[in-house]
């Protein structure tokens, strides 16, 4: 039987990406909902003497990544915040007989380096950073992407769709996974005084740069625990006075105004002019994905919020009109070429 042409599956739905927090209410983290993911948090990236050592120790004292590390744990574990550990391992089959030393530049380096060899004090645990009975330990990841392990069957027993990211290390294995994440449908948060990488300027390109476009926040921890108490503590909405920071951690500006929506515009907020900002800037409600305190965060960085069509209240019209054309609507998904299609019995 032949398989349905792309146009009506683009009709019927099927395939489509979603965002799973979507009916969901609130602006902060909700505790059934949401688990941290340590990754990678062992003695060959954190200790002296381990076999990565070397290339971490900088980011990894100047950001006390264990002690933030150590706290985020605890302070997610009294929250009934699941922790889930994913470390790596390897063994003699993975190099002799799948060739991984062969697959990538980190899998060679790992390799000559004689990272995470299985069963060794390199690969353990930091003495600090011990699983406890109750948190879950992945199957062991074999490059940088540990949605490759059984941590999707995992999400999904536990119900999470918010997912925190810290550990090791940035531009690796900590990006790779909350990219995967995101394009899977999490809410993506990375906690960026809890992860280190290799060098400063790999850390400070994916906190910088990849991390604010790929997740929603890039939080400190202190941030992120106050924000587990932000429904108990603070209203979770905006509030006029509160501080508004971008995806990458920017500061934005004080909310004005918060305006509820209307038949002729979207609800927004209203950030005035004034040193950072030349115009009145309008940001739709729905940019708003975290409260920690008084400060909410939005899901643009503030390097690009002054491309945003953002100087004037958002209207019904131009919101229909961002949102494109019903999927029954699309003739030709791309007008002179029809995706490839496959034939299936």
């Amino acid at each position: 039987m032949s398989q349905k042409n792309a146009d009506q599956i683009v009709r019927d739905g099927e395939g489509v990406a979603t965002y799973l927090p979507k009916e969901e209410s609130g602006i902060s983290f909700p505790p059934d909902h949401t688990a941290l993911l340590v990754i990678d948090p062992v003695n060959d990236f954190l200790s002296e003497g381990g076999a990565a050592w070397e290339l971490t120790k900088t980011t990894v004292e100047k950001n006390d990544v264990i002690g933030n590390l150590k706290r985020a744990i605890e302070g997610a574990r009294g929250r009934g915040i699941s922790v889930l550990f994913g470390p790596m391992a390897y063994t003699e089959e993975d190099y002799a007989d799948e060739q991984l030393q062969r697959r990538s530049g980190i899998n060679r380096l790992m390799f000559e380096r004689k990272m995470f060899l299985a069963g060794t004090w390199g690969a353990d645990f930091h003495t600090d950073l011990q699983p406890r009975q109750e948190d879950t330990v992945l199957l062991p990841h074999k490059s940088c992407d540990v949605f490759q392990t059984d941590l999707p069957e995992h999400l999904r027993r536990l119900g999470i769709t918010h997912l925190v990211i810290a550990g090791m290390t940035a531009n690796l294995c900590c990006e790779s996974t909350g990219r995967h994440a995101m394009e899977a449908g999490f809410d993506v948060t990375f906690l960026s005084d809890a992860i280190g990488a290799a060098s400063i300027p790999e850390y400070e390109a994916s906190i910088r740069v990849n991390y604010p476009l790929i997740a929603n926040a890039v939080i400190t921890v202190d941030e992120f625990l106050a924000a587990l108490e932000a429904s108990t503590i603070s209203p979770n909405t905006v509030q006029a006075g509160d501080t508004v920071h971008g995806s990458d951690h920017g500061e934005i500006g004080t909310v004005e105004r918060v305006v509820e929506a209307t038949e002729e515009t979207e609800g927004y907020l209203l950030v005035p002019s004034g040193l950072i900002f030349k115009t009145d800037t309008y940001i739709p409600l729905d940019a708003v994905v975290k409260r920690s305190g008084t400060d909410i965060f939005i899901n643009i960085p503030k390097l690009v919020i002054g491309t945003m069509p953002w100087t004037e209240p958002p209207s019904r019209i131009d919101r229909q009109a961002k949102r494109g054309p019903r999927a029954k609507e699309v003739g030709k998904l791309y007008g002179s070429r029809a995706p490839s299609v496959h034939e299936q019995s």
